[in-house]
């Protein structure tokens, strides 16, 4: 027997319809920021050639590499929605959890650059327009700090959107090592000070990568998502009435934000529809898990090796 969280009795749906919505602000924000990052890396960049800054230099390729992050997370977002036709059961769910650690891989990629122009820079400094770095890294600064904006919203709770997010505080953060560095280079000369901020930025930039990565990473393999306990929810199972042993209980994500739940109960006096529908909304309600299916077992048997 079967519990199915989402049957018309029980009150709510698993939220398999692939009906397409209208577009909302939350649909058109990838768009958005895509389109003012992309024009704003053609400016940096130029910019940057015109006034022999390598640090705006630098922060154009941090840019850019963030547009196809955004370009990847919004790609997703869209692909989710999106019917998986007969063999793909789940739909496309699961590209948001890639497209959360494709962004978290690009982002190391580009640290890594950073830091290694960073680090040349120490051996072979340059004269730069300091003025002008500072007003185009400022301008920079309120782009970046505006699209993060966009996507504050939902970023606790779905790591694709986190990931977009990240981007653009690391974009902003940059912007404003730039600034600090064109600042204090007009008023000592000191050239090193481009290269030591730099540094200091990659540094931040990877400690909030870190826990990104790991999280998609954990997501892609289908561990169960951060903040769901799964020793609590075998406890709780365990303590249902009539429940002698829970089995091949797993826990994962279908996508950034759709934790699913199977498990196999054994009950000697089996499971009525009374049972389960009250077993699944208290699992929705305790755990945040609405897609459930459990199977009643008056017998144990082999579990597959899984415990």
């Amino acid at each position: 027997m079967h519990g199915h969280n989402g049957h018309a009795h029980h009150g709510h749906s698993h939220g398999h319809d692939h009906a397409h919505p209208a577009p909302s602000w939350r649909d058109k924000r990838y768009t958005i920021a895509i389109v003012l990052n992309l024009g704003f890396v053609v400016v940096e960049a130029g910019a940057g050639v015109w006034a022999n800054s390598t640090a705006l230099l630098s922060d154009a390729a941090h840019n850019l590499s963030d547009v196809l992050g955004l370009a990847l997370a919004g790609g997703a977002a869209w692909l989710a929605k999106r019917s998986g036709g007969t063999q793909r059961t789940y739909g496309f769910s699961k590209a948001t959890v890639l497209a959360a650690l494709a962004n978290a891989l690009v982002l190391l990629v580009a640290c890594g650059g950073i830091l290694w122009e960073a680090t040349a820079r120490f051996f072979r400094p340059a004269e730069t327009e300091a003025l002008f770095v500072i007003v185009v890294a400022t301008i920079g600064v309120i782009i970046n700090g505006g699209t993060a904006l966009l996507f504050l919203a939902g970023r606790k709770q779905d790591v694709n959107v986190r990931g977009a997010y990240l981007h653009m505080v690391a974009d902003a953060g940059v912007s404003a090592a730039v600034i600090a560095a064109g600042v204090a280079i007009f008023f000592t000369g000191a050239q090193w000070i481009d290269p030591a901020i730099s540094i200091a930025v990659v540094l931040l930039i990877l400690w909030g990568t870190w826990g990104l990565l790991t999280e998609s990473l954990d997501l892609a393999l289908d561990a169960a998502p951060r903040g769901i306990d799964v020793g609590a929810v075998r406890a709780f199972l365990g303590d249902l009435p009539g429940v002698e042993a829970v089995h091949d209980l797993h826990i994962w994500a279908m996508g950034a934000t759709e934790p699913a739940l199977t498990a196999h109960l054994v009950r000697p006096e089996g499971g009525d529809d009374a049972f389960l529908a009250a077993l699944t909304q208290e699992i929705e309600q305790r755990f945040g898990v609405r897609h459930v299916t459990v199977q009643i077992e008056r017998t144990a048997r082999h579990d597959c090796g899984h415990k």
